[in-house]
């Protein structure tokens, strides 16, 4: 099925409407949204993964500048680990869990660290430094030695862009044309429609110069646009002023909001999911003063991005990691403040586990990560409409239609599909109906609303039909999904998504 909501037309197995995809559902009447902050918000979250034993490669520092990806029935983690040089050196980590909060450390003996090769290094640069790393699964790809891609900065590479390649994922060999880009710190990445786009955040490619969410693109992973796409800005928008007190040794601005690292990427299919860092600069320009939390883009195109509700927190800094005993410090260096940390960072990873979302991040700065914390949601429960009373609700005379939304077309390719919603609040009062209508608005025969059994159960995919039928079949052209909020307490329903899925 293909839906046109502005993602490359191309056939899904599956398409969910997220009631934030204002692409994927753009009609609406009556409904208000709401973004959901992770369960635990605003207390301690949990630690994952924490420093490992003396001696080891990240017994100092694990900072999560890296990814997490579904491998096989196994969660695979790359992250950076600090060990106990007196020098800024991180090297690449490999951990495996099975649930995303159990995670071990297996016994690589690939790389040598202090004499032994009984840890969990992967094999890049021989163990040399990395800043950041952004891992690609392409278990399909017609080269077994490029199964696994990373794209990654150094400083053998003065944090240019380079790239390797990987069979198994753990011994990685570097493109001969590395450096491939200009400078560029990645927070995240997808493969869409067989582009590779990468999102970080440059050094002064576009105007202003602070730090802005950026987009770089390559076919084949090592031919990579050296401009970007200017994917999205929080500072010097109006009405917010534009600040240009760049800092005089680095050339930067710090104060006013900005977006830290690009955004993390989560693809669904017909939506992308992005978390950023949310960079609040103190008006000093004082950089030891910067508060950041996580923000929630979307895009369906992996070039423009947008929020849906803006400024919205959906991982708040709040007291995630603050202690008395945190200072500011610079690898051995003492310590010149005693500001307690109200920063976080962001990774590259988002999974379903469950009935469970989770996604991993760390505080920053990363030179105070001791440990990679895991924010968790209900299955695919990041946000939902529910209706909100309005006054005055006439036209003409007439009542306008109930609560509801409708789709963007979408092509079945006349194949059969099921649709299913994960909803919360039904009751006796509470109900829904949904109708499949033509491109032109207008209902199917046999799937209008009246036609519509509405699930009488809230669940994670409650599964809809009309009379006796469960599949929607034999339609020729774009359908799209209405759904009515209906009852005398519509508002206590919660819309989470909408999953239209080939019947297989």
């Amino acid at each position: 099925m293909i839906i046109d909501n502005g993602s490359p037309k191309v056939s899904l197995n599956e398409v969910v409407m997220f009631p934030f995809d204002n692409q994927s559902i753009p009609i609406s009447h009556g409904l208000r949204l709401h973004l959901l902050q992770n369960n635990n918000a605003g207390f301690d979250r949990e630690i994952v993964l924490k420093t490992g034993d003396p001696g080891s490669p990240d017994s100092r520092l694990v900072v999560y500048y890296g990814t997490v990806l579904k491998v096989g029935d196994e969660l695979w983690m790359w992250y950076l680990g600090q060990g106990e040089e007196n020098i800024w050196h991180q090297r690449v980590c490999l951990a495996k869990s099975k649930d995303g909060y159990n995670w071990e450390r297996p016994k690589l003996g690939l790389v040598d660290y202090q004499g032994s090769r009984d840890n969990n290094l992967v094999d890049l640069l021989g163990g040399g430094h990395v800043q950041s790393c952004v891992v690609f699964y392409d278990p399909d790809d017609p080269d077994p030695n490029r199964k696994f891609k990373m794209a990654f900065q150094s400083r053998i590479y003065k944090n240019a862009m380079a790239v390797a390649f990987s069979e198994d994922g753990l011994r990685w060999t570097e493109s001969t044309q590395n450096p491939v880009g200009y400078g560029f710190e990645i927070g995240g990445g997808a493969k869409l429609n067989g582009c590779y786009h990468l999102s970080g955040q440059g050094f002064n490619s576009h105007f202003p110069q602070s730090r802005q969410l950026e987009i770089r693109a390559s076919y084949d992973f090592e031919n990579w646009t050296k401009s970007s796409c200017l994917g999205y800005r929080r500072d010097g928008v109006p009405p917010r002023p534009n600040l240009h007190d760049y800092h005089e040794l680095y050339n930067e601005v710090h104060a006013g909001e900005q977006i830290h690292l690009g955004t993390s990427l989560w693809d669904r299919g017909n939506v992308l999911i992005g978390i950023y860092g949310m960079w609040h600069g103190h008006p000093s320009n004082d950089r030891r003063l910067v508060t950041m939390d996580l923000g929630l883009v979307i895009t369906n195109d992996a070039l423009h991005y947008r929020e849906p509700l803006p400024d919205f927190r959906i991982v708040p800094a709040a007291e995630d990691n603050w202690t008395e005993e945190v200072t500011w410090t610079n690898y051995g260096q003492p310590a010149d403040s005693s500001l307690p940390v109200t920063a976080l960072m962001q990774g590259q990873g988002f999974e379903n586990i469950g009935d469970e979302s989770l996604y991993w991040y760390t505080p920053w700065p990363e030179h105070l990560s001791v440990g990679i914390r895991v924010a968790a949601w209900p299955r695919d429960r990041l946000g939902y409409f529910s209706p909100f009373k309005m006054k005055g609700n006439k036209f003409r005379g007439k009542d306008l239609d109930q609560y509801h939304f409708i789709s963007a077309p979408i092509d079945l390719e006349e194949e059969p599909a099921r649709v299913a919603m994960n909803i919360d609040g039904l009751s006796e009062h509470s109900k829904v109906s949904v109708e499949i209508q033509n491109e032109r608005f207008e209902p199917m025969p046999g799937y209008t609303a009246e036609d519509c059994t509405e699930p009488i159960e809230s669940g994670l995919r409650k599964e809809v039909k009309w009379g006796e039928q469960e599949v929607l079949g034999g339609m020729k052209g774009p359908v799209r999904i209405r759904v009515n909020f209906e009852g005398i307490r519509p508002e206590d329903v919660k819309l989470f998504a909408i999953y239209l899925t080939k019947k297989t």
